[in-house]
Parts: C-alpha cells; sequence; structure tokens
C-alpha cells in the first residue's frame, strides 16, 4: 500500500508533467508553423476552447455519478469564472508574443513563473517568508535573479548561432529591426505573470472545491465565451474564420485536445495534488525542448543573448527551487521532532505504569 501511494504522489507527477511539457512545446511549435501559413491566432485560440470544450462537457457529466462532487456554491462559480478570465487573456498574450518572435523566447522566459508565483504565494500568505532562514532567503534572491535573467533575454540578442542565413547580428543591445523581439518579451513576461497568478487562483478554488473536472469544465466554458467575443471583434472578416483540411486543422484538433483539455485537468491535478510551485519547477525543461524543435523545424536561430539569459534565469529558478525544498525538509523535520515529544511522555507513562504493575505482581 505504501508502495503504491509513494508512486502516485512522487513518482507520477514527475512522469506526467514532463510528458506534457514535451506535448505542450510539439503544440506551440505546430501553432508557430500554422500562423506561418497565415492562421490568425484569435480565430485559433477560439477554436481550440470550442474544441477542448466541447469533448470535456460529456466526459464530465457522463462521469459525474461516478465521482464525489462536492456542491457547487456561486463563489466557486464566479472564483471560476475569474480563473477562465485570467487564463484566457494569458492564452491570448501568448501566442501573440510567440507571433512576435518564436516559442523558444516563450519558453525560456516561462521560467519567470516559479518566481511571479512565490511572490504571489507570499502576497497571498500561502507560503511563509523569513529573513533570518536560509530557505526564505533562496527564494528571494532566485525570484530577483529569474527576472533579471528575462530582462538580459529581451532586451539583449547578440550574436546569431547555429543561423541558415550568412547574415549575423552584431553583439549588442536590439536596434530599430530587433524591436519586435523586446515587445514579444515584454508581452510574455505579462503573460507568465498571468499564468502564475492562474496557478494561485486554482490551488485556492480546489481547496473549497476539490473537483478537478467540474472545475476545468467551469474554466473552459469561460475561456471559451471570451476566447470567441475577442475574436469576432479583432477578426471581423469571415475568410479568416474558413480552415481547411490543412496544418491550421491539426493545429487546433491537437490544441483543444491535447492543451486546452488534457493539458488543464493535469495541471488541475497536479497542482492539487503537489502544489503551484511543484508544477512550475519543470518549466526550465522547455528551453531545450523548444530550442531543438524550433531549430529543426521552423529554422529558428538561437542568439547568443537567449542562452545568457537561458542560463541566469534557470539558475534563479533553481536557487527558488532549492529554498522551496529545503523548506519542506525542515517542516517535516519539525513536525517528526514535535510527534516525537509529544509521544514520549505517553511512552514513559506507559512504561512506568508497566514497571509499577509488575512490582505489585511480585509483592
Amino acid at each position: 500500500m505504501r508502495r503504491r501511494w509513494s508512486f502516485y504522489m512522487d513518482f507520477l507527477p514527475v512522469v506526467v508533467i514532463i510528458s506534457f511539457e514535451c506535448v505542450d512545446m510539439a503544440l506551440l511549435t505546430l501553432f508557430k508553423a500554422a500562423t506561418l501559413q497565415g492562421m490568425n491566432n484569435h480565430v485559433f485560440i477560439a477554436y481550440a476552447y470550442v474544441v477542448g470544450t466541447s469533448v470535456l462537457l460529456p466526459v464530465t457529466l457522463f462521469t459525474r455519478r461516478a465521482r464525489v462532487v462536492p456542491p457547487l456554491s456561486f463563489s466557486i462559480i464566479w472564483k471560476s469564472v475569474l480563473l477562465g478570465a485570467i487564463g484566457c487573456g494569458s492564452q491570448i498574450l501568448g501566442y501573440i508574443g510567440i507571433n512576435y518572435s518564436s516559442p523558444t523566447l516563450s519558453s525560456a522566459i516561462a521560467n519567470l513563473v516559479p518566481a511571479f508565483t512565490f511572490m504571489l504565494a507570499v502576497t497571498f500568505r500561502m507560503e511563509k517568508l523569513a529573513f533570518k532562514s536560509r530557505s526564505s532567503n533562496a527564494k528571494v534572491v532566485g525570484s530577483i535573479i529569474s527576472i533579471a535573467g528575462a530582462f538580459v533575454m529581451t532586451f539583449y540578442k547578440g550574436k546569431s548561432i547555429l543561423n541558415s542565413s550568412p547574415l549575423h547580428q552584431p553583439i549588442g543591445f536590439l536596434n530599430s529591426m530587433d524591436s519586435s523581439w523586446a515587445i514579444a518579451g515584454i508581452i510574455l513576461t505579462v503573460d507568465y505573470f498571468l499564468l502564475s497568478l492562474w496557478y494561485i487562483l486554482q490551488v485556492h478554488i480546489l481547496k473549497e472545491f476539490p473537483d478537478e473536472l467540474t472545475l476545468v469544465l467551469l474554466y473552459s466554458t469561460t475561456a471559451t465565451i471570451i476566447s470567441i467575443v475577442v475574436a469576432l471583434l479583432s477578426v471581423p472578416n469571415a475568410s479568416a474564420w474558413k480552415i481547411g483540411l490543412n496544418l491550421s486543422l491539426i493545429s487546433i484538433v491537437s490544441s483543444g485536445i491535447f492543451g486546452k483539455l488534457i493539458g488543464n485537468l493535469i495541471y488541475a491535478w497536479s497542482v492539487h495534488l503537489k502544489g503551484a510551485v511543484y508544477v512550475t519547477s519543470f518549466m526550465p525543461l522547455q528551453i531545450a525542448i523548444s530550442g531543438i524543435l524550433g531549430v529543426i523545424f521552423l529554422g529558428d536561430t538561437l542568439h547568443i543573448g537567449s542562452i545568457i539569459g537561458a542560463i541566469i534565469i534557470s539558475i534563479g529558478f533553481y536557487g527558488v527551487l532549492w529554498g522551496k525544498a529545503t523548506e519542506e525538509i525542515e517542516e517535516d523535520v519539525g513536525s517528526l521532532d514535535s510527534l516525537s515529544t509529544e509521544n514520549a511522555p505517553l511512552l514513559q507513562s506507559y512504561t512506568t505504569q508497566s514497571f509499577e504493575k509488575k512490582i505489585d505482581g511480585n509483592v
């Protein structure tokens, strides 16, 4: 029984999250390839949410009797609506940022999520902050380093490497031709701040309403409505909504099923089981995955600034992760010590009573 529980709590989340990180980067690469062929990103988001919600709705209804569903209150509904609005806004900004740059830049700046998540958790009193503690100092310093790395990656591009073009960018800060890279960095930073807020709010809701499937359905429904409204306002041309049997259709269906449906369920399950900081700890893997996929399938160019910024962000991220791991170890040791001190008087009392009974019996 203990082995099964250890597998469920420790090994299974690692395998599931790492696997989905690979899938997520593949979906972003597929999206970038589809937009290069003319697909509008607002139309893409709306269609993807429609596909994901359409599949999730019957699944949630048919499995409702097999699950223990807590009562649904008005507070949970409006919090889920807010979660959907934040998530949809994050998705829209994320795809705009990728259009301006590449999945590689997106995955690198995604390493800000653990730092943002930690700062928001401290703000909402979900994390303790003690300046005399090494773990707290590591999380604070790591967050600052991660943000500095994001600035480096956004505003410093540098010489290109692995470039299929014979032209090389000069080493230095961004010029006017590279302004889209800086714009993308700013947009993606806002995107991942909203994503961190999305994780924090999701943890809060799941404590009151521990039903991941219903929560994802409420969130997806809200996000679907918002994405359709935004797409209709920004893309009134009916021809942009026509999707043929091409790469755009494959990208929409894949993102709707694997990204908007399975991905949101995986994140909700993982956050409920292990917490937001644990889930975001795997995001540095996106750098390597997206970099390889971008170079192979999109012909992306790697720059020195991207590598330097990614290294700085990763160092800061692992500082936050180390602080979190050390804090958990200290809490476990403290709880064991408290249990031992609480049980010691009982054990001593029991031993004393047994000894007295033996003496009375001998007398």
